[in-house]
């Protein structure tokens, strides 16, 4: 199953050290790893600003799949300090859908995503 996981990854990654604008880069790893990964239904990235939670960008902004969804994933958006800035979710309505190899790929675009735009 990460084969498709890995796939997204490239794309994500290439657009990311391109050094392309926060909102771009944002946008191309919610559309790449939806658009790529079958078992993927939903992606959205958080950023905190002060104590709030602000969604910048999402494969759908009008369903989020909260209630709908069987599995989630979390992982932290951290900046080059190693503070965490923001998070990524990733639902699926499978099952069992995710393996350790997705676990630790989709942690890697996470953490990439935030230390690189915290560069710029």
């Amino acid at each position: 199953m990460s084969i498709p996981t890995d796939i997204a990854s490239l794309k994500i990654m290439a657009h990311v050290y391109k050094k392309q604008d926060t909102e771009s880069v944002f946008e191309k790893t919610v559309e790449s790893l939806v658009s790529t990964v079958p078992y993927i239904d939903w992606v959205g990235i958080y950023m905190y600003e002060d104590l709030n939670h602000k969604l910048v960008a999402a494969s759908c902004f009008e369903n989020d799949l909260r209630w709908d969804c069987n599995s989630e994933l979390k992982f932290p958006v951290t900046n080059a300090a190693s503070s965490e800035i923001g998070m990524m979710i990733v639902r699926t309505k499978e099952a069992i859908a995710f393996d350790v190899t997705d676990v630790s790929t989709l942690e890697t675009i996470a953490s990439a995503i935030g230390y690189e735009l915290t560069l710029n």
